[in-house]
């Protein structure tokens, strides 16, 4: 979509009235609005601008409303919604009174605010009787159904923008072939069905282009799907940060709240792993980014020289390692040519996240991510650095030079990278801190699964630990994790440094003299010490097949990290 053609989802309220003016007659111009159309008319049809605090504070009180009429609905026909046709008929009366209700122009904010958590509470337990009847994939398709028609019904940009992202996630558990197809457990699964969420966004913007301009019909269509294919795209990036894992330091910078856990638990890396599945994925995601370079170069011809096109070709070495970032800089590149800022700043962050995740993909050894990261930054700071320098055209040498002196480019660039650096040595040192200065601690273990077709060659650790008290609740170490409430591990050491278990505690009570604290980390719903997987490189699986403890380095506020391993000697290996 050109860039003239492009529709703000949020509406025109805020726009300067000289803006809108030269908006209004270009739209005139270009036939996408009637030539009577003045600015007073796309004035009175946005309505009364609505300052986002006052917005806020009323929806607040519309939801703390809603709740408690939602608390009794559910006491008085619970029942009949789980196991009987309630979800069917009450979900379906909901949702259509509260549909009608917004499509209302002049309803108060209040009521407009108290009518989406009952849209919302109406499409929940519609879905709910669906997927209980129908399977998972059989209700997102109707659901989907259900939220395009509740779009075109309801002329809220804010509302169609959230339908668009719902609507993108029910696409793709509609195309998702469930836990028993063919594909269930391929490593592709996933990668295909954010590609396929990604397809059908192009083909709206497409389709979005070729209907703006032509006629009423033609111009509806392009403004209800401006909203909507935002909300898509949110949706799609959300789905590319989470399968693409955490990124560089956030995890660990977030440490054990509700954000690093979050994290943490998105970290599972999707495999793509096995040999011919990965270099297709890594052949489509070069391809991808290659037609983002040749979508920007038409678009700019200014990029239309051998600078860009380098750094064309760096984008696309990083997509051969990173399967997900090929999307990321399509993405970022549509809605950087189309002017949707925005979007273009959510797809940036993005392309930023996935490359920052590289530095967790097991597939490739460090000394491998690290030249080809380093390799990629110094040759774009050369490009950086030999643009700056070349004098524009136009603009004589000396003029040019004195306005690089006096730029804040060079020093921004500085102390980015410094930043950059300070945070990785602030998270390197306390580590080393903790190798150096904590307890030695030896817990025993057993070993479960010694390979991973998808994660290299590791062993799966189940670390011995005490019985929980009554307070601890081991099927919440999800929710309790989040929350940052981490439970204690408390014991004593032997003659040998082997721990001996004495209790498991809920909160940093005081210890006995001769006892040590480890703090448990959520994983998979339970809990255990730091980490339930040991990497070593491949084909090393006889060697550490002898390891019989995990050998912890203890600092005394309970943080701990596993440093290595040891055989029924405490003798370690691979060391």
């Amino acid at each position: 979509m050109s860039g003239e053609h492009s529709l703000d989802p949020a509406g025109t309220a805020a726009v300067k009235p000289s803006a809108l003016d030269a908006i209004v007659q270009n739209a005139v111009a270009q036939g996408v609005l009637p030539a009577h159309a003045t600015a007073a008319d796309a004035r009175k049809a946005t309505g009364p601008a609505r300052p986002w605090p006052v917005v806020l504070l009323t929806a607040l009180g519309a939801w703390l409303a809603a709740l408690p009429l939602l608390a009794l609905f559910a006491l008085l026909f619970g029942e009949w919604i789980v196991d009987g046709a309630g979800a069917y008929f009450i979900g379906a009366a909901v949702l259509a009174g509260s549909t009608a209700a917004l499509r209302k122009a002049d309803l108060p904010i209040f009521l407009e605010q108290l009518a989406f958590p009952a849209l919302l509470t109406g499409a929940l337990l519609l879905g709910f009787a669906l997927g209980r009847d129908m399977g998972a994939q059989p209700a997102a398709a109707v659901m989907l159904v259900v939220a395009l028609a509740v779009a075109v019904l309801v002329p809220l940009p804010w509302l169609r923008t959230l339908l668009g992202a719902g609507a993108a996630v029910l696409f793709a558990v509609a195309i998702w072939p469930g836990s028993h197809g063919r594909w269930a457990l391929s490593p592709l699964l996933p990668w295909g069905m954010v590609h396929g969420v990604l397809a059908v966004w192009v083909g709206l913007l497409l389709w979005q282009r070729q209907a703006l301009g032509r006629g009423d019909m033609g111009n509806r269509v392009a403004v209800l799907l401006e909203p909507l294919t935002c909300g898509w795209l949110l949706a799609l990036i959300w789905g590319l940060c989470g399968l693409s894992g955490q990124t560089f330091l956030v995890g660990g910078a977030l440490g054990a709240g509700i954000g690093g856990e979050l994290l943490r638990e998105a970290g599972q890396e999707v495999g793509l792993r096995t040999h011919a599945l990965q270099r297709t994925v890594q052949a489509a995601s070069v391809l991808l980014a290659l037609g983002a370079a040749a979508l920007a170069q038409r678009a700019w011809p200014a990029l239309r020289q051998p600078r860009a096109a380098v750094v064309a070709l760096v984008l696309a070495l990083l997509c051969w390692f990173s399967p997900l970032l090929g999307c990321a800089l399509l993405t970022l590149v549509v809605t950087c040519t189309t002017r949707r800022w925005g979007q273009a700043t959510a797809a940036a962050l993005a392309s930023a996240w996935i490359m920052g995740g590289f530095y967790y993909q097991l597939a490739w050894p460090l000394a491998t991510k690290a030249m080809v990261l380093v390799g990629c930054g110094a040759l774009l700071g050369v490009l950086a650095w030999s643009a700056l320098r070349t004098p524009r055209s136009g603009v004589p040498a000396t003029v040019a030079a004195r306005h690089w002196d006096h730029r804040l480019g060079p020093w921004l660039l500085g102390l980015s990278a410094l930043a950059t650096v300070a945070v990785a040595n602030i998270a390197i040192a306390d580590k080393e801190h903790t190798i150096a200065n904590g307890q030695k601690v030896y817990v025993p273990l057993a070993p479960m699964d010694p390979r991973s077709l998808m994660q290299g060659d590791y062993m799966r650790l189940d670390f011995t630990l005490p019985p929980p008290n009554e307070t601890i609740d081991l099927r919440n170490a999800g929710v309790e994790g989040l929350l940052g409430s981490r439970p204690y591990a408390v014991g004593r050491l032997d003659a040998r440094g082997v721990v001996a278990w004495e209790r498991m505690e809920k909160y940093d009570t005081p210890l006995s003299p001769g006892e040590f604290r480890i703090q448990l980390t959520p994983k998979d719903g339970d809990w255990t010490l730091v980490t339930d997987a040991w990497y070593f490189a491949e084909g090393d699986a006889s060697l550490w097949e002898k390891a019989r403890f995990g050998e912890f380095r203890v600092q005394p506020d309970g943080k701990a990290l596993l440093v290595g391993m040891a055989d029924d000697q405490l003798v370690p290996i691979g060391r």
